[in-house]
């Protein structure tokens, strides 16, 4: 019985996970407890933890950490070194509570962004590299800088984006 998904990498943990058919797992990758959907790429050095759920068609790239809590919905791009995280008032010791966070479909999230947890990030949004999210982000919106205010809208983005593209 095939497993649906492939591992190309070495030294990867996958402990009580559910993975759809047809995504990759490169090197050096912890999984807990979490559900991936379909065609996914997780590239080297990430972990995602006991709960979380990552959509079909989603591409994580190296070195992101995404805590129990979060949710990732379909064909959402994750940048290197993005870091999700869990708990509004963190303590080495003592009781300590999960604050959800939503990633909507479509969105993409740039290298070094930081998404401080109990935020939103709405469909086709898109947060700029090194942004620090501390509050939702609307739908079709992109957000920059720390702390990530709006910068211009998903379609004046995507202008830009096929201009660069063009000349390249």
């Amino acid at each position: 019985m095939t497993k649906g998904y492939v591992v190309k990498g070495r030294n990867v943990i996958i402990k009580d996970c559910e993975i759809g058919e047809g995504t990759v797992i490169w090197n050096f990758v912890n999984l807990y407890g979490c559900k991936i959907g379909k065609n996914c790429k997780i590239a080297s050095f990430v972990e995602i933890g006991n709960g979380v759920k990552i959509g079909d068609n989603c591409k994580i790239e190296a070195f992101v950490y995404i805590p129990a809590g979060v949710t990732i919905e379909d064909n959402v791009f994750i940048g290197p070194k993005a870091t999700f995280t869990n708990d509004k008032y963190p303590t080495a010791q003592g009781e300590w509570k999960i604050t959800p966070t939503l990633v909507k479909e479509g969105a993409s999230i740039g290298a070094n962004a930081t998404i401080i947890c109990g935020v939103t990030i709405g469909r086709n949004a898109v947060v700029g590299a090194g942004a620090v999210v501390t509050k939702s982000v609307p739908d079709n919106t992109v957000v920059a800088g720390n702390p990530a205010k709006p910068v211009m809208t998903k379609e004046e983005f995507d202008k830009k984006r096929e201009e660069n593209l063009r000349t390249a």
